[in-house]
């Protein structure tokens, strides 16, 4: 046997060339490759929820195998939301100037829609070509909030219809958010009034959300960033509450139960009663309020987290008071679905199901609490099938 085998490698090298050789190599090594999920076409589904206001923020412009955002979206349709809030940074969609790059953005849009879940889209990071060279992704010079603008637009009108609400950057009230550049809320204001005309000439229905204000209570004069109901103040002092449709607000728990009292010097997710407080004093009462960010931590070794049972205690108990007691908050979204990868620190245990699409017991309680199924001890039931 070993004498064939040595003679076929010979007659190989004899009348094979050496490239020949190479390239059937190349084609058998490829055949190793790990299998790829195959991503199939499904038919439109529905959202059964008895709660509509529950929302999750998703992470999924980061995947790369497209099968894992179909099944992201069908878990959150599973869960019983309705709604997600995804982020669109305008790095990815427009790396060159005028050149959109939109399929990244077409398959989250496609499959959420065939999920049948709306789409809060959110807007940031600014490209290469439209900041200073040695600038972070956050850093947005003022003579680049037009071409922000015609970015924010051209994404309104390329979705109309498919995807109406927009969120005008992060957190605006952060340093951070603004690559350590003037970050007032006079210059917030002005992003907001060079973005909300085009965006709402290229789709008519297009809902503008401001704010997605940091909790914080960092002082005006802080260079980390200024206390969100500072900042809140100073965006209507500047005539902000003409170029938004929708106050975004981000409120999180921290170690706090859901129904602890607000103050001005505590941060509590009842901290959203004083943002609407704001709101009110500028005679801003019609309009809605979307928690866009929302949630506790469970992390063990966070000073901030909280165990599991408690961080599901609260999350429900701040889900049933946004529907009871708030009937100008239109949306709750949950901080966060799922990472593509895990980040190795606390913010691993914010998610409701892990990169694994491992559910946690978070997501299962949050579907309990969304598709109204009832609670027996400490497991929830759907409701018993009709005879």
């Amino acid at each position: 046997m070993n004498e064939r085998i040595q003679h076929f490698k010979n007659l190989l090298k004899r009348y094979i060339p050496w490239g020949l050789r190479a390239a059937l190599l190349w084609v058998l090594l490829s055949q190793l490759a790990p299998i790829t999920h195959r991503v199939f076409p499904q038919s439109p589904q529905t959202v059964q929820a008895q709660q509509p206001h529950v929302c999750v923020h998703t992470n999924l412009i980061d995947e790369v195998d497209e099968w894992k955002i179909q099944r992201s979206l069908e878990m959150v349709r599973e869960m019983g939301a309705d709604t997600i809030v995804e982020f669109f940074p305008w790095a990815y969609l427009e790396p060159w100037e005028g050149e959109y790059q939109w399929h990244r953005a077409d398959r989250i849009i496609d499959h959420a829609e065939q999920q049948g879940i709306t789409v809060i889209a959110r807007f940031g990071l600014v490209p290469a070509w439209a900041r200073p060279r040695d600038s972070t992704l956050n850093f947005l010079p003022d003579v680049g909030f037009d071409e922000f603008a015609d970015f924010s637009a051209a994404f309104a009108e390329r979705y109309a219809g498919r995807v109406d609400h927009y969120i005008i950057w992060n957190e605006p009230n952060l340093a951070f958010e603004w690559g350590f550049a003037e970050y007032d809320p006079w210059r917030y204001t002005r992003l907001l009034q060079a973005v909300y005309q085009p965006i709402h000439d290229a789709n008519p229905g297009a809902v503008v959300l401001a704010g997605a204000l940091a909790p914080t209570l960092e002082p005006e004069a802080s260079p980390n960033g200024t206390d969100d109901l500072i900042y809140l103040r100073g965006m209507y002092e500047y005539g902000a509450a003409d170029y938004f449709d929708v106050l975004a607000v981000h409120t999180y728990g921290f170690t706090h139960p859901a129904d602890q009292p607000p103050a001005e010097d505590r941060l509590n997710f009842r901290r959203s009663e004083l943002i609407r407080e704001v709101m009110i004093g500028y005679g801003d009462a019609d309009t809605p309020v979307y928690i866009t960010e929302s949630g506790w931590n469970d992390n063990p070794r966070w000073a901030n987290g909280v165990q599991p049972s408690v961080r599901i205690d609260y999350t429900l108990d701040a889900l049933h008071m946004a529907a009871s007691d708030w009937p100008y908050v239109e949306q709750v979204c949950l901080w966060l679905l799922r990472y593509p990868r895990p980040q190795g620190n606390y913010r691993d245990n914010f998610t409701l199901i892990t990169p694994e699409f491992q559910r946690q017991p978070i997501y299962y309680a949050v579907q309990a609490y969304a598709r109204g199924w009832e609670q027996d001890d400490t497991l929830w039931l759907p409701p018993p099938e009709a005879p």
